[in-house]
């Protein structure tokens, strides 16, 4: 899939999940960035519960969704609850994908900035 905000695009992979394959057939999507240390989020209308295997503790370049708020989201870098180098969800997100090349991009985005995300 194809993820942009203002100046950023980046290409995503997708793994083989229930959560991606719900988030893909609901796209495209699009949403107003919201920021949460280098976590990016922003609310779609699909609702997945909690996946087996959903965690708190990503890597930097991952794509999830967080059930508790029915939030698209991207990891690319060090949030708010993280005690050591890798982002930390505010609870429990399933991870459904990977950002290919360098997440850091996003760094640029802003809240309030609009996001979409698209099949390739």
């Amino acid at each position: 899939m194809k993820i942009k905000s203002g100046v950023i695009e980046a290409e995503a992979e997708l793994r083989h999940t229930e959560t991606a394959k719900k988030i893909y057939e609901a796209l495209p999507l699009t949403g107003m960035v919201n920021r949460w240390g280098k976590e990016i989020y922003f609310s779609i209308p699909v609702y997945i519960g909690e996946e087996k295997g959903a965690k708190e503790v990503v890597e930097i370049g991952d794509i999830a969704y967080w059930p508790t708020g029915n939030c698209f989201c991207i990891f690319f870098g060090k949030t708010p609850a993280s005690k050591g180098n890798n982002p930390v969800a505010a609870s429990k997100v399933n991870v459904f994908g990977k950002i290919l090349g360098d997440a850091k991009a996003f760094e640029k985005a802003r809240d309030g900035d609009e996001i979409s995300v698209s099949k390739k």
